[in-house]
């Protein structure tokens, strides 16, 4: 079985997102490892960049800190290959093509086959460009997810045909981050991927409490959280770990929370 897909086997998932190396790798390790213990269905890991574009300033921030911190791609790659030994959570990079471009594409896609990383979401590869690391996923076997936005239109059911996985449903323009509110139609773009695909569709961008999240699997398979975990590194550093663990048990007992009237 597809290891993305599998994340979606036993109903809604919760997906956390977490930069690596923020505040050490070290505790990124820790972290993956107690959230899969905690609920998590696949763990999605920020592989640091200076210039994240579609990120808010708390992931931005964190990105800094791990960069300062001495991160680099070969680092985590290491990382994940001990946590391997532990744990078989499916995982996704959340990375920018520079970082892949930089590092050799064949390379990169070939470290993430031997490290079992599962997925690739790159953010700022349009759809009409993802040739650019397409024939390399397959080549390797890890999943390129599509992202689908409010601005999408049209393009939607183009995306949707060729998708893999799950499709990434943007939940608000602009940046990553906490929001109050989600006034976006998710269901009816959620219904349109659907009308072309049967594939899972996980909303993210704004999500950040646990009442919004079971409000958001009303109408979609899953979640993806980051700001709102990121913001629990933020504040408590090295002690981190069993806030974000607490964090995730509670996300993930939302996301499977029937008692919310549908968006």
């Amino acid at each position: 079985m597809n290891r993305v897909k599998e994340a979606f086997s036993k109903g809604k998932a919760f997906i956390p997102f977490i930069t690596a190396g923020d505040p050490s790798l070290a505790v990124t390790e820790q972290l993956i490892l107690k959230m899969a213990e905690s609920g998590a269905d696949l763990i999605e890991l920020g592989i640091p960049f200076s210039d994240p574009i579609a990120e808010g300033l708390v992931i931005q921030r964190a990105d800094e800190r791990a960069l300062i911190g001495g991160v680099t791609t070969d680092k985590i790659f290491a990382m994940i290959k001990r946590i391997r030994f532990q744990c078989d959570i499916p995982l996704a990079f959340m990375t920018y093509v520079n970082p892949v471009f930089t590092y050799g594409t064949e390379r990169f896609m070939q470290k993430c086959r031997d490290t079992r990383i599962d997925a690739l979401i790159v953010p700022d590869v349009p759809f009409e460009e993802k040739a650019e690391l397409a024939p390399y996923c397959e080549k390797y076997g890890i999943t390129l997810i599509s992202m689908v936005a409010p601005s999408s239109h049209d393009r939607i059911e183009m995306i949707a045909r060729e998708a893999q996985g799950f499709v990434y449903c943007v939940s608000s323009l602009g940046v990553t981050g906490v929001r109050e509110g989600i006034k976006t139609n998710i269901g009816a773009m959620v219904k349109l991927v659907k009308s072309v695909r049967d594939i899972p569709c996980a909303i993210g961008f704004g999500i950040s409490s646990p009442e919004q999240a079971a409000r958001m699997v009303q109408v979609a398979d899953g979640v993806i959280v980051g700001s709102a975990i990121v913001k629990i590194v933020e504040q408590y550093g090295e002690d981190c770990i069993p806030y974000v663990a607490e964090y995730v048990s509670q996300m993930k007992q939302a996301v499977g929370c029937p008692d919310f009237t549908e968006l």
